[in-house]
C-alpha cells in the first residue's frame, strides 16, 4: 500500500465523484481510477460502489475511511517530527465553519495563525453545521470546528467563545420593523425562514425551542441551509427569521434586526476539537484561539 493510494481514496470518499476528486488531486480521472483499483486489489475488497450516475462507499470503504485519515495524520506527524529539528511548527489543520455565523471569529483566528505560523497549512471547510461538524471531528475529517454549544460527544472537547442574544430579522416594511423590542409570541402567525431541521443546526434548534417555550410552533415557509441566504430571503419578503445579534452588522439592505423582550435567549458559539490526538499544528491553533477568541469572563444565565 502506498501513501498516494490512501490520499486518492480519501479524495474520492469525500467528493463521491471521481471527476471532482481528480481535479482536487490535480490529476486525470483515468489514473485516479487505476489508483483506487490498485488499493482495492491490495486490500482485497471493493471500497466504492460505482454506477454511471453515483459513487458510494461500500461497507468496507466506510470501515477503512477513519483508518485512512489516521494513516495520513501519522504521516503528517512524522513529517512534523523531522521538520521540528529545524525550528518552527509545521502541519495541517482542517477547520470547519458554518459561514456567515462565524464572520466575527474565523477571520481574526486565521489571520493570526497565518502571521505567526506560516508553515501551518489551513484548510477551511464551509457550510458545516454543528451535527455534521461533530461527526467529522469524530472521524478525523476535521481537526477543529466552529459549533453551537452544547455538544454531546465524549470524543470531542469544546470551549465557549461568545454568547449572542437572539432577535428577529424582519423585512424593512414589516408592520413591526419600527419596534424597539418584540415579544416572541407576537410572531406566532408569521411565516419563518429557517435552516432545515435535518441539517443539524444549533441555531435552528435553539430558535425552534424558543418558539415552543413561548407557546407556538413556527410556521415555516422556506428552508435553506445557508444562513446568509436566509437573510436575503427575509429581505425579499419571503418571511421572517430568528437570528443572533452578531449578524446585526452585516444585514442585507431591506432588513432590520429587532431584539426580543423578556429574558435573553442565547446562542452559545464555541470551538470543538477531537480528543484523539494533539499534533503541534492543532496545539498552537488552540493556544492562539485562547488569545484571539477568549472565553467570555462573565457568563449570563
Amino acid at each position: 500500500m502506498e501513501i498516494r493510494w490512501v490520499h486518492a481514496f480519501v479524495a474520492v470518499a469525500e467528493e463521491l465523484h471521481f471527476g471532482r476528486a481528480a481535479a482536487r488531486l490535480q490529476m486525470a480521472q483515468s489514473p485516479l481510477s487505476q489508483t483506487i483499483r490498485k488499493l482495492e486489489k491490495d486490500l482485497d475488497v471493493p471500497l466504492f460502489e460505482r454506477s454511471t450516475r453515483n459513487v458510494a462507499l461500500t461497507a468496507a470503504g466506510h470501515a477503512f475511511l477513519p483508518h485512512a485519515y489516521q494513516l495520513l495524520e501519522n504521516v503528517d506527524i512524522a513529517r512534523q517530527a523531522a521538520q521540528a529539528s529545524t525550528g518552527g511548527v509545521y502541519g495541517h489543520v482542517r477547520i470547519g465553519f458554518t459561514g456567515v455565523l462565524n464572520h466575527r471569529a474565523l477571520p481574526p483566528l486565521t489571520r493570526a495563525l497565518r502571521q505567526r505560523y506560516p508553515n501551518v497549512e489551513l484548510s477551511l471547510v464551509g457550510r458545516i453545521m454543528t451535527r455534521d461538524a461533530v461527526v467529522q471531528l469524530e472521524s478525523g475529517a476535521l481537526d477543529l470546528a466552529f459549533v453551537g454549544l452544547p455538544v454531546q460527544s465524549a470524543a470531542v472537547h469544546t470551549r465557549l467563545i461568545r454568547r449572542d442574544p437572539f432577535g428577529v430579522v424582519l423585512p424593512a416594511d414589516h408592520r413591526l420593523a419600527g419596534a424597539s423590542e418584540i415579544d416572541l409570541l407576537d410572531l406566532a402567525d408569521e411565516g419563518f425562514v429557517t435552516t432545515p431541521l435535518s441539517a443539524g443546526s444549533s441555531l435552528q434548534e435553539t430558535a425552534m425551542r424558543a418558539c415552543l417555550d413561548a407557546g407556538f410552533r413556527p410556521r415555516i415557509v422556506q428552508e435553506i441551509t445557508d444562513p446568509f441566504m436566509i437573510l436575503m430571503l427575509v429581505a425579499s419578503g419571503v418571511g421572517i427569521a430568528l437570528m443572533t445579534s452578531g449578524l446585526n452588522d452585516i444585514l442585507p439592505p431591506g432588513t432590520v434586526f429587532v431584539p426580543l423582550t423578556g429574558d435573553p435567549i442565547y446562542m452559545n458559539h464555541g470551538i470543538a476539537w477531537s480528543t484523539k490526538s494533539m499534533p503541534d499544528a492543532l496545539r498552537v491553533t488552540l493556544e492562539t484561539s485562547e488569545e484571539i477568541l477568549p472565553t467570555p469572563s462573565v457568563i449570563e444565565m
